[in-house]
């Protein structure tokens, strides 16, 4: 009886927590670490700019149901702290880019809730697999959103110096989440799961770049 009360709280809390990412707004445990001056953007360049921030933004609701989903199906205490230590750090991702949209005059996904649920059956569904196959999802996520972001630096206007700083700090945040989850024992995902993961980011990017 304690296990299933303890479940049923862990549950109430993925929820509320779900609800205050999809339709709150979080609050930043860290500084925003877009320290530059504002830069006068083209409305050519702020568009741009805004929609690969949108898209980012997208996969800070994505990380938070992930992580949300795969904590309350561990079987693991420690890897649940570790889990949600994690996701403490992407809320901070989550504000940041909302923050930015903000200034770019842009607004988030009109599907995140669609985004969120998805997320979450993901990592639900790893979540039952056992905690080593949760943890490997997790490094493979990780890593195919660190080269998602190293795209973005790339491909954001050179003038926009505040959303490369956030940018730049989320992946190097995100390189680190993947080494926590390695060093805790997680271990490779087996073909074809990583290119399936691959194909469902590009199609979330794709719709969220307009939607």
């Amino acid at each position: 009886m304690p296990r299933s009360h303890d479940f049923k709280d862990r549950l109430l809390s993925a929820v509320g927590h779900g609800l205050l990412t999809v339709w709150g707004r979080p609050a930043a445990g860290r500084a925003n670490p877009a320290h530059s001056a504002p830069a006068a953007l083209t409305d050519t360049e702020r568009a741009h700019a805004g929609a690969l921030m949108r898209v980012n933004h997208v996969g800070e609701v994505c990380a938070q149901a992930l992580y949300q989903s795969q904590a309350l199906l561990s079987r693991d205490e420690g890897l649940r702290k570790q889990l949600h230590q994690a996701a403490a750090e992407e809320i901070d991702h989550l504000a940041w880019t909302r923050e930015r949209l903000d200034e770019l005059q842009d607004r988030p996904s009109l599907l995140n809730p669609l985004w969120y649920g998805g997320a979450f059956a993901l990592g639900g569904l790893a979540g039952l697999l056992g905690d080593k196959v949760s943890l490997g999802f997790l490094i493979e996520t990780e890593r195919q959103v660190e080269q998602h972001l190293a795209s973005h630096l790339d491909r954001l206007p050179a003038e926009d110096r505040r959303s490369w700083e956030i940018v730049d700090q989320m992946k190097q945040d995100e390189a680190a989440h993947a080494q926590h989850a390695l060093d805790a024992g997680g271990r490779s995902l087996p073909a074809p799961i990583p290119d399936l993961m691959r194909l469902a980011a590009r199609v979330m990017t794709t719709v969220a770049h307009r939607l």
